[in-house]
């Protein structure tokens, strides 16, 4: 009998059935690896206005950058994560900071695009150019390193490039490591470009890179096919030949693929599914908590009720923290509550507040008693968010505050939060560089990027912050990383829930896992045996 399941897997091996006499040619089920998602890339340029998730994936694999991360294992076993202060080369065979620290010089290693030109200078020029000048996320994220104008990109000669800093900045040579800043075949580009100086709809639609894996067919919203660029020189050749990343949109579907060994990889799935597939045993799951990453509760502190501390505070105590983490993440996470008074110099880390509902309901009569408020949460994000969301209501309820749960479309959800005027967000943010400082940047900092959902406004904490992120030393970051810490506990713009787990659900036989800090697969170091 012909179930959906079956016709689904089914549709799902084809690719792997060599045809005719290209048999030879054609990628074996050894070298092919079968990737199952809730929804691919919207775009080939990650740099792009609008683009999503898993465009960061294509960036990954089909794009070099100068530097990246070094692989370290995860301490639980399982893969590979990253040492976010320990660079390695990518493009660069080698760079050298000047003695004064206001500049850093890359020689290139002998690479070759896709195309078949050779990587040079001004390509990375171009490339690096057009990520601070494009608008938009990229350009936000060059500027978090000090990466700032054109003017700092210095092509000395074909193989040699300098970057010259505007300032000294711990940030800058992570941030190169990023996936933003990543090299495009510049002569390629502005020949397809039709006048525009970012060649924006051409590389929406074509991969210009010289990465470890080319696009040999994109469907948007049906699959993403890549093969091995056998060129690649900037790392280990990798030995998957094919990738298949294949959309699925229901989470049941892909857990069913995976337990059946029809699909290699999963990535997506809700946190019940794999602890389902953890406890069962069939599947390997693999867990990293997010770097810099956390769920939590953002009050807004310019409009509506929570202008008072008192009510955050109170928020902050009443929280359910171990039963949101199991009902929402399954246990997949960090619970955030209970911390020391006096805080690490780390982030995210426990806040100083535990569930004390006699304590918080005090607070809501100092200030004034019992009020009706909307909680907001992206659609998107229901499977973990809508469990938190019902909890919170319910212990809000006990200390005399009514709560109205508003689910906007995943669409609209970053529309919604830069109104900064919704008094409850349940929001997930996880910052690429792992640095408290450029968390609160972000997420807190007065210069109120979209992700200060909360609208907070604080010189004290904007001045440590700053200070922070250049301190000369690290005796002075210590320090100023505890006091602004201590200010956000007392402050409560955002009530940490919890830091969650990125999961991925791979057959016992897929190896070499990597994680990356933008969270997309990383097919260059996978194996399969």
């Amino acid at each position: 009998m012909l179930t959906r399941r079956t016709a689904i897997a089914a549709g799902l091996a084809a690719p792997f059935v060599a045809q005719g006499k290209l048999g030879a040619q054609t990628p074996s089920r050894a070298e092919t690896l079968l990737l199952v998602q809730e929804y691919g890339p919207n775009s080939l340029d990650m740099q792009g206005i609008g683009s999503s998730q898993p465009v960061n994936g294509v960036a990954l694999n089909c794009y070099d950058r100068l530097l990246r991360f070094k692989p370290v294992p995860i301490p639980g076993g399982g893969g590979n994560t990253i040492a976010m202060g320990e660079l390695e080369g990518e493009l660069a065979e080698s760079w050298q900071v000047a003695s004064d620290g206001m500049s850093c010089t890359f020689k290139l290693r002998d690479a070759t695009f896709h195309s078949g030109r050779k990587v040079t200078a001004a390509d990375v020029k171009w490339s690096l150019d057009r990520a601070c000048t494009i608008g938009g996320f990229a350009t936000t994220q060059m500027n978090a390193g000090s990466l700032e104008k054109p003017e700092q990109f210095v092509v000395v000669d074909d193989k040699t490039f300098r970057v010259d800093f505007v300032r000294k900045d711990k940030m800058t040579l992570p941030n190169l490591a990023v996936t933003i800043p990543f090299v495009f075949d510049s002569e390629l580009a502005i020949k397809n470009g039709g006048g525009d100086p970012h060649a924006k709809e051409w590389l929406k639609n074509n991969v210009a890179g010289s990465g470890a894996y080319k696009v040999e067919s994109w469907k948007p919203g049906v699959e993403t096919i890549y093969v091995r660029n056998d060129a690649w020189t900037s790392g280990k050749l990798p030995q998957l030949r094919r990738i298949i990343a294949r959309d699925i949109a229901s989470p049941s579907t892909r857990r069913a693929l995976m337990e059946r060994g029809d699909a290699d990889v999963s990535y997506g799935l809700p946190p019940k599914d794999f602890k389902d597939l953890l406890d069962a045993g069939k599947v390997n799951v693999v867990g990293v908590p997010i770097p810099n990453g956390v769920w939590g509760c953002y009050l807004n502190t310019q409009v509506g009720p929570f202008k008072d501390v008192r009510l955050r505070q109170a928020v902050a105590w009443v929280m359910p923290y171990e039963k949101l983490l199991q009902a929402s993440l399954f246990g997949r996470g960090v619970d955030m509550s209970g911390g020391p008074e006096t805080p690490k110099v780390t982030w995210p880390q426990p806040f100083p507040y535990t569930s004390n509902v006699a304590k918080a309901k005090a607070l809501v009569d100092a200030a004034g008693g019992g009020f009706s408020t909307t909680l907001y949460f992206d659609a998107g994000n229901a499977t973990v968010a809508e469990p938190m969301a019902v909890l919170i209501k319910e212990a809000l309820g006990a200390i005399g505050i009514t709560v109205e749960i508003n689910k906007v479309p995943g669409a609209n959800f970053r529309t919604e939060i830069a109104k900064k005027t919704n008094p409850m967000v349940l929001n997930r943010f996880a910052g690429w560089l792992d640095y408290p400082d450029y968390y609160l940047f972000w997420t807190m900092h007065g210069n109120n990027s979209i992700f200060n959902i909360a609208a907070y406004q604080n010189p004290e904490l904007d001045k440590l912050i700053d200070a922070a992120r250049f301190a000369p030393d690290k005796a002075a970051y210590d320090a100023n990383v505890v006091d602004f810490i201590k200010l956000v506990n007392r402050e409560v713009p955002m009530v940490p829930i919890a830091q969650p787990t990125h999961d991925v659900a791979l057959q016992k036989a897929i190896g070499g896992y990597q994680f990356q800090p933008c969270r997309e697969p990383d097919f260059r170091y996978l194996t399969k045996g």
